[in-house]
């Protein structure tokens, strides 16, 4: 079962992160509480572990803009979390080493996720970001062409749950192991290991066919 901690915001927070098993930290770059800078990601990105999959989160912004930052800050990866076409899509894809392409659930853009031309796809609350949970039963659907990258809601508390009813290739989480009250993403130690540990013993049974083990070693 693949784990990304998003909203990292502090070399802190990253360390934690990575201490407590995750695959993957995300960098948002969005307009949000956790927003920081790029040369902030930078800094911190250098400092994990070679391994760990680094992310930066974008939303609805110019393609090569989104390549640029992606190098610049050293991250594997993209995250493209708004409404951007499959060409913007693509575009990205082309150039950076692996691209997550985000969509709310129920989305009619789903079931075009071919023209997408990303590796994994994600699958948000109606308000991405949100930390809203949404009905499971809206993937029942949705093809499994690509690798499933649930978020929405989750928490160490429900994450069991939705593994065990969605069987996604893997889990994103923010809002979820923050901190009561915490304003600007601060990780509660806590709860990310409660939540690392619960998705990890969610799914032995079928996890063998969903392993990460090929996206990492691509990177």
């Amino acid at each position: 079962m693949f784990v990304k901690v998003c909203g990292i915001t502090s070399e802190e927070d990253g360390l934690l992160a990575v201490a407590m098993d995750a695959d993957a930290v995300g960098f948002t770059f969005a307009p949000s509480p956790r927003q920081i800078a790029p040369i902030v990601a930078r800094n911190i990105a250098r400092r994990l572990p070679s391994d760990v999959i680094t992310v930066g989160v974008f939303r609805d912004q110019a393609p090569e803009r989104v390549v640029s930052v992606v190098h610049s800050a050293g991250l594997r990866a993209a995250q493209l979390h708004g409404r951007e076409s499959p060409e913007a899509t693509r575009y990205v894809a082309e150039r950076v080493p692996l691209v997550i392409k985000a969509f709310s659930a129920g989305s009619p853009a789903l079931a075009e996720v071919e023209d997408y031309g990303a590796e994994v796809i994600l699958v948000d609350g109606i308000n991405p970001g949100g930390g809203e949970t949404f009905d499971w039963t809206l993937l029942d659907d949705l093809p499994r062409s690509h690798r499933l990258l649930l978020a929405g809601g989750l928490t160490p508390d429900n994450v069991a749950e939705a593994i065990d009813r969605v069987k996604p290739w893997g889990v994103d989480v923010a809002t979820g192991v923050e901190r009561h009250g915490s304003l600007t993403g601060k990780k509660d130690p806590g709860r990310v290991r409660r939540f690392v540990a619960a998705a990890r013993a969610a799914g032995p049974e079928w996890a063998s066919e969903l392993q990460h083990d090929n996206w990492t070693e691509e990177t």
